[in-house]
């Protein structure tokens, strides 16, 4: 998958994967255009990062049983806020299995500071 057909919400968002694989997946987002009314960086556009990065690296697993990956659960803890730059989240895989994949996502500034944990878990169901 490249970043070009990532659907319409990751290129609002201006998300672009950099590491791509089932163990680990590596994303940037702009803070600007991603804002909430007091100019920091939305919390939804965080949790959309990191659902993006945690469902992508669930299908790049979930292809090896002919599955595709359906988010059943995410969440998020915000530690710190962004204003400007560029932040980077780091999907790991915590468990990849037959019949669902989990990820921890961790969502940095360019200074490495962690500004967002979070879990995300895919079921891995049959194709209709």
């Amino acid at each position: 998958m490249t970043s070009d057909h990532m659907g319409a919400l990751n290129e609002k968002l201006g998300v672009q994967l950099l590491e791509i694989s089932a163990e680990r997946m590596v994303g940037t987002m702009p803070v600007e255009g991603n804002t909430q009314p007091y100019g920091l960086l939305h919390g939804g556009a965080s949790v959309a990062l990191a659902e993006t990065l945690g469902s992508t690296g669930a299908m790049v697993h979930a292809e090896q049983y002919g599955k595709i990956p359906v988010g059943v659960d995410i969440n998020a803890t915000h530690h710190r806020s962004a204003t400007s730059g560029t932040v980077t989240g780091t999907a790991t895989a915590i468990h990849l299995g037959r019949t669902s994949a989990a990820y921890e996502v961790v969502i940095t500034d360019e200074r490495g500071k962690r500004l967002c944990t979070s879990r995300i878990t895919c079921a891995l169901i049959d194709p209709r």
